[in-house]
């Protein structure tokens, strides 16, 4: 093979180029696809729902990892004290910033809250179960794997806006995406994936941003009654009743992803967490801290 074509794919201290790496991620979680959907085909019904999608790009990683030698929990999916220590916290901080946001924008006047009928405890458990389905989903897929090889070989800030633009252009086909509500929810989905690598990079482990996925998400739709990036199939335990202002103040259906005072709150918790030094595991302390 020739040299040019070598270093190609091949890096100065001898291991396949990061971006090679994200790119056999991507083709194994589609072939596993593929063959998910071929066997539905068949006749096979899993009934899982999100958790499949949980199921496939977990293997997908498992692979991937595997193939370099290194262990599933190397992604940051160790189990442990420490492990749900961070999740439990990540979630009461994903819950707390999306109160301060709704906070806000009810203090301009956007809305009151009014109790919702017929919700209870069932449904708001049914709603946690499948938004961490979700939180799962979406972090070991965007926080995982990809993101973290993209890191390590094109470093932070290029891991993080590559991955923020693929998070926000990956929600560009939910319902409510269009005029100022796109701009405004392409904005805030971008800086939330920012404020989750983060979570991450300050604790080389996905609890604290798969916490805080879950939180904000459930949160805002199923405590809060607001749409979740434009979902609005889940009722909550509170409804609020809009008081006519512009949506960019509101988020409007779209849920506060798509207002105003969500892009401060996430700006000031992404300059909290840049400033802040990490919690890395012992022996890793030296990557929790790099920007």
């Amino acid at each position: 093979m020739p040299t040019w074509l070598t270093k190609c794919f091949i890096n100065k201290q001898g291991v396949v180029r990061s971006g090679w790496k994200v790119l056999g991620f991507f083709l194994v979680l589609m072939v596993l696809g593929g063959i998910l959907a071929g066997l539905r085909r068949l006749g096979l019904r899993h009934g899982l729902g999100i958790w499949m999608g949980v199921l496939l790009v977990s293997l997908a990683s498992y692979i991937c990892v595997r193939i370099e030698g290194r262990s599933f929990g190397s992604l940051g999916l160790l189990p442990g004290r420490r492990w749900l220590l961070e999740f439990l916290a990540g979630t009461l901080g994903g819950i707390l910033l999306i109160l301060v946001t709704a906070l806000l924008v009810q203090g301009l006047n956007g809305f009151h809250w009014v109790r919702a009928a017929d919700v209870g405890a069932r449904q708001l458990l049914y709603a946690a179960w499948m938004f961490l389905g979700v939180a799962f989903n979406e972090e070991i897929l965007a926080r995982g794997f990809p993101f973290q090889r993209l890191v390590e070989g094109a470093g932070t800030w290029v891991g993080q806006l590559v991955f923020a633009a693929i998070f926000a252009v990956g929600h560009w086909g939910n319902p409510g995406m269009h005029g100022a509500t796109k701009a405004w929810a392409t904005l805030n989905i971008g800086l939330a994936a920012i404020l989750l690598g983060f979570c991450y990079l300050r604790t080389r482990g996905l609890a604290l941003p798969i916490g805080v996925h879950l939180g904000w998400n459930w949160a805002q739709g199923s405590l809060l009654g607001f749409g979740v990036s434009g979902t609005t199939d889940i009722k909550g335990f509170w409804s609020p009743v809009f008081h006519g202002r512009p949506e960019w103040l509101t988020g409007g259906a779209f849920g506060l992803e798509a207002s105003l005072p969500c892009a401060l709150v996430c700006g000031a918790v992404i300059l909290l967490l840049w400033r802040w030094k990490g919690s890395a595991p012992t022996g890793d302390a030296s990557t929790a801290s790099a920007s």
